[in-house]
């Protein structure tokens, strides 16, 4: 496959992604992935969890604040189907401050299969 793109750089990044893509499929029988890529997740962004008593929790009203593990401005952790893949800061991706977005800081790869912990 020979690269039309030497020039821009852009257009570079994306057709080596597509080349990247097509081997998968090679690797894959030429079977078309489309409908594996196509399956839903759930994506969680996780902004800290709290540890308290169950007496503590019915006390909650209306109002009330629980305090969580993680600090304005730490990284929040973003959560596909149970496993964290990456981390990010919260932002606001609409100008009338209506919605939350986060922008990816960090992308955590696969668990480590070390047997000494």
């Amino acid at each position: 496959m020979t690269n039309p793109f030497e020039n821009k750089s852009q257009d570079k990044a994306i057709w080596q992604q597509e080349s990247a893509i097509s081997s998968q499929d090679d690797k894959f029988g030429g079977r078309n992935l489309d409908s594996i890529l196509r399956i839903p997740v759930t994506i969680q962004v996780v902004l800290g969890s709290a540890t308290m008593p169950v007496a503590n929790l019915m006390k909650l009203g209306r109002g009330a604040i629980v305090p969580l593990d993680h600090r304005v401005g730490e990284p929040v952790d973003v959560v596909v189907n149970g496993r964290i893949i990456a981390r990010g800061e919260v932002v606001v991706v609409e100008d009338d401050n209506s919605r939350f977005g986060i922008s990816l800081t960090e992308i955590v790869g696969p668990p480590s299969n070390d047997l000494n912990g």
